[in-house]
């Protein structure tokens, strides 16, 4: 089937969301060097929500207008973040993901003016974050620091910082690359130290199930590595049904060997109560990977614990 002569993009219209939207056009471009982009940015919930995000439909708040806009035909294709995309719930109706592209680094990162790591922060030290899931592992690990709420997209918290709202912040490595501040990292993260969130460092490319110019055109974008990881995480995610202010955390790697391994964790949001998974696939394939590590996690009391958290 022919690609498409213009394929229209919808994002969210950050600054980082507008960067990964630049790396999907470079990638159509060398597939499709015939076929025009154009970026079709919009404001979300989440992005002008500066509080609670379990107030505004939690991480649906930062894919519900771009979903819209798909479905209503004004674009071919939307950008996520996997992280942000909601796998308590299925995609919207007439919707599918295309293409999952190589995953980035999925470790989370200190940024401090003065250059310190995390165990270097002094007691009391202010650590801005709105992550429940960095908040609850902080808790767990270095309970004399003082995570306090910290909302916006990178370069408003870095602004915020700089402005002396914090001493230091907790950010995404691979945010942190796509927006071309990497020169800001004091401390980068271990995921033993802070397990990343589910879809950490992937995006994905959302197609309206109708259109099979657009998912052919795109599809040979898709990072088998990564559709692995990502179906096993979402998996996961699914059967435990979470919500916005549950912390979970989790990562799937697909070995060179062709095997694939899941980590999880739940927690308190204290951080005094955690639960750990980890499995290998072996025969499994991804979801019923997913699945597994999700039931032994219910196994040692997850569902009591999402549920005792107000959201």
């Amino acid at each position: 089937m022919p690609a498409p002569e213009l394929i229209r993009i919808v994002s969210r219209d950050s600054p980082m969301a507008l960067a990964q939207v630049e790396r999907v056009r470079a990638e159509l471009a060398a597939l499709h060097p015939r076929t025009a982009t154009q970026v079709v940015p919009v404001r979300t919930t989440g992005d002008k929500w500066m509080g609670d995000l379990s107030k505004v439909e939690g991480k649906g708040a930062f894919t519900k207008e771009v979903d819209a806009v798909l479905l209503a035909g004004e674009a071919d294709l939307a950008v996520h973040c996997v992280k942000d995309v909601p796998a308590d719930r299925p995609l919207p109706a007439g919707t599918t993901f295309a293409a999952f592209l190589e995953r980035d680094d999925i470790r989370d990162a200190l940024v401090h003016p003065g250059g310190l790591t995390l165990d270097q922060l002094h007691d009391g030290a202010r650590v801005g974050t709105s992550s429940v899931r960095r908040t609850a592992q902080l808790a767990a690990s270095h309970p004399h620091l003082n995570c306090i709420p910290f909302r916006g997209n990178a370069n408003r918290r870095l602004a915020k910082l700089a402005a002396g709202e914090a001493d230091a912040l907790v950010l995404a490595v691979a945010g942190l690359q796509r927006i071309g501040r990497p020169d800001v990292i004091s401390d980068i993260l271990d995921p033993e130290t802070m397990c990343p969130p589910i879809g950490a460092g992937v995006l994905a490319l959302q197609c309206r199930e109708d259109d099979a110019a657009t998912i052919d055109a795109v599809s040979a974008l898709n990072h088998p590595g990564t559709y692995r990881e990502i179906t096993a995480e979402r998996m996961f995610l699914h059967v435990l049904q979470g919500h916005c202010n549950s912390p979970i955390a989790g990562y799937a790697t697909a070995h060179r060997d062709g095997d694939l391994s899941l980590r999880a964790c739940v927690f308190t949001p204290d951080g005094k109560t955690v639960l750990n998974a980890h499995e290998w696939a072996g025969p499994l394939d991804p979801a019923t990977l997913g699945t597994s590590v999700a039931v032994a996690l219910l196994r040692q009391g997850a569902r009591e614990l999402i549920d005792t958290i107000v959201h």
